[in-house]
């Protein structure tokens, strides 16, 4: 059984990492915040001295040790400030996401008892107003920007600046007892609550100690050889354990700087600004940067696409190898090298990764062909496996052994086993503490010994060591002839296409495989007008037939592609449709971190899922949906079944052998 790992140097909590960096180069960047168009840059000892104004604060306004303390904002330096003035103090942040609605938001914050709520803006105070009936316990909610709330009731409602203020001033009142509460962390002290997605069912609260989150940290820092002159985009849900992880966990190990961009819409032009060298984002995010490069190569210049086309077929040739560190042939390196010079380098500093020296992704499975696009360039971008419950990391790629068809090796200090089921069960000292107010789920999901069931299926590879994922273990079924259906693989190979933004494929105790698909706006809006096509809405264009022969060729060339794997030949896609609305978080069929909720769909598209088996060519269907403002409406779409062509499965395997 893997020993508990012990504190060393004192560096027992995130407060206390906090106060080393202060003192040994606390003149070195720690924070960058864009706004209004300008960078603005606090130290290690600004923001010391930020923190603990409002540490002060807080226990002024009656913060005690093991208060819950719910974080509700897009990723600002003042909600990591908030994080760690929180953990000073004793209290346990829960970060929630900023784009919940209201009655998620109030599922988390009455099940976690949270008093104190420090919110972004009116938006976030609104959502806590409408739903405050119901939260007998919340008492004061902080917010930072102060647009529109001036007329709102300020007795319990306060400026997040006034609170540093009056922490400020009751300097002497208070110091010495946050410097007592400080002290008081140790290593098995709650550092963090963070709720997982809820893909089948109600988010669940887990409970991370000091020791999950500062070992979980130290070990990949050191597996990367991350220093203090790092730079990373914090733009992820502040939610997400991934982001506690970068931003908290290893910034305050090691020391690096942590860049807030301006909003959401200015990220891509914030991440070219800042050029980070540490990089990590989920596999959407890289699908969503590709298309935008496909979108952009269709519309250049003849000569343009075609030194693109050229280069980059080289470039995925060789690229990966040399990027590895293997022989590569002297000519394929010159014209690898005049690709880099022509191509890969500009191609790179306009995505903003120029500089990436260690890139990672994960949360979802990611297409090969977009992992092996991005090595191509010379990125260095691997792949992890990670939970919420494993303070992230199970496993990591080491450099010189990166596949896109493997996630890696155990994480350092992590135990790997494989169940007789094939189910993945893994410990470590980054294994959570226990769910919330939720025995009966602990002891489901973590044994006596410490063991955690991920709910994933796969398998060591003989002779690499290397862990493959099949898919989520639930997910991974039969057909009805009794071979593996693993739905995941056949999508991934759908949405490496920039067209497709997402696909959901069906096939479980059936004769064949279907999909629902959606398509990328942007992507096929672009394609629509270099083809003077014309339509109104979303619901138009994915009825369009040209749009639907479009996606009919990319249903059969991943088909293609399926045919001439041994393994997988019978998940080929029999028939498909194009839904007439985009999957959506607010309307439940997908989760905050995008990932579908497939019994969800199974239900609310049943009649839809009868259609594409029981032979219709179309079906009329009418579908609740969820407006920004959270009135509800419903649209209405006659779609279109169109059947794919397959290779027999029977030709197939023979291809194969």
């Amino acid at each position: 059984m893997a020993q508990p790992s012990q504190a060393t140097d004192g560096m027992d909590s995130v407060p206390a990492l906090l106060q080393r960096n202060a003192t040994r180069f606390g003149d070195k960047p720690a924070y960058r915040e864009k706004e209004y168009g300008i960078w603005q840059c606090w130290t290690w000892a600004e923001a010391e001295k930020e923190i603990e104004a409002l540490a002060l604060g807080l226990m002024n306004l009656g913060v005690n040790e093991g208060d819950f303390i719910a974080i509700i904002g897009r990723n600002r330096p003042h909600f990591y400030w908030s994080m760690v003035a929180a953990q000073s103090v004793g209290a346990i942040p829960v970060p929630l996401y900023q784009d919940a609605a209201a009655d998620e938001m109030a599922y988390v914050m009455d099940h976690c008892g949270a008093r104190f709520a420090i919110v972004q803006d009116q938006e976030q105070v609104d959502k806590l107003i409408e739903v405050q009936e119901g939260l007998h316990q919340l008492e004061h909610m902080i917010y930072v920007d102060p647009r529109g709330l001036r007329k709102y009731d300020h007795h319990k409602l306060h400026r997040y600046i006034d609170i540093q203020e009056q922490g400020r001033a009751a300097y002497y009142e208070w110091i010495e007892d946050l410097k007592a509460r400080r002290e008081k962390l140790t290593y098995d002290s709650v550092c963090v609550m963070l709720y997982t997605s809820g893909t089948t069912g109600k988010p669940k609260g887990v409970v991370l100690s000091n020791r999950n989150i500062i070992e979980a940290s130290k070990s990949s820092s050191e597996f990367d050889k991350l220093t203090r002159d790092e730079e990373v985009l914090a733009y992820l849900p502040m939610a997400w354990v991934g982001d506690f992880i970068f931003s908290i966990g290893q910034a305050y190990w090691c020391g690096f700087c942590v860049n807030c961009p301006e909003s959401p819409e200015t990220m891509q032009t914030d991440l070219r600004e800042i050029g980070p060298t540490y990089y990590f984002a989920p596999p959407r995010v890289f699908e969503t940067q590709l298309t935008n490069v496909m979108i952009r190569m269709e519309d250049a210049g003849k000569l343009k696409k075609w030194l693109f086309d050229r280069f980059m077929a080289h470039a995925r040739r060789v690229g990966p190898a040399i990027l590895d560190g293997k022989p590569v042939g002297g000519m394929d390196r010159l014209k690898y090298a005049l690709g880099n010079l022509f191509i890969y380098g500009p191609l790179k500093d306009t995505l903003g990764l120029g500089r990436v020296r260690v890139g990672y992704t994960a949360g979802e499975a990611i297409g090969p062909e977009i992992f092996d696009f991005y090595r191509s360039l010379g990125i260095n971008l691997k792949q992890l496996y990670g939970q919420t419950e494993a303070s992230v990391f199970i496993t990591l790629q080491p450099d010189g052994e990166v596949r896109s068809d493997t996630v890696g090796v155990p994480a350092p200090g992590v135990e790997i086993r494989i169940s007789d089921t094939g189910e993945v069960f893994y410990r470590g000292p980054g294994t959570f503490e226990y769910y919330y107010k939720n025995e009966e789920s602990t002891k489901k999901t973590k044994d006596s010994e410490g063991w955690v069931a991920t709910g994933d299926a796969g398998f060591f590879e003989d002779g690499s060591g290397h862990l493959r994922i099949i898919d989520r273990a639930k997910d991974v079924g039969k057909m009805a002839d009794g071979q593996m259906f693993a739905p995941k693989y056949v999508e991934n190979k759908l949405k490496f296409y920039p067209n497709i933004l997402e696909a959901v494929v069906f096939g479980h105790q059936r004769e064949q495989c279907s999909a629902f698909i959606n398509i990328d706006l942007t992507a096929v809006g672009n394609w629509a007008e270099r083809n003077n096509i014309g339509y109104a809405s979303y619901q138009e264009l994915a009825g369009n037939p040209r749009v639907l022969d479009m996606i009919q060729s990319h249903v059969e060339e991943v088909n293609r592609s399926l045919a001439d794997d041994p393994m997988l030949s019978h998940c080929q896609v029999h028939r498909f449709l194009v839904l007439h609305k985009e999957l959506d978080a607010d309307d439940g069929e997908m989760t905050r971190t995008r990932k579908v909720r497939r019994g969800v769909i199974s239900e609310k598209f049943e009649d839809l899922l009868g259609a594409l088996y029981d032979g219709s060519s179309e079906i009329y269907t009418t579908t609740e949906v969820t407006y920004e403002d959270g009135r509800k409406g419903s649209i209405s779409a006659t779609l279109q079944i169109r059947d794919a062509a397959v290779l027999p499965v029977e030709t197939a395997k023979v291809a194969a052998e």
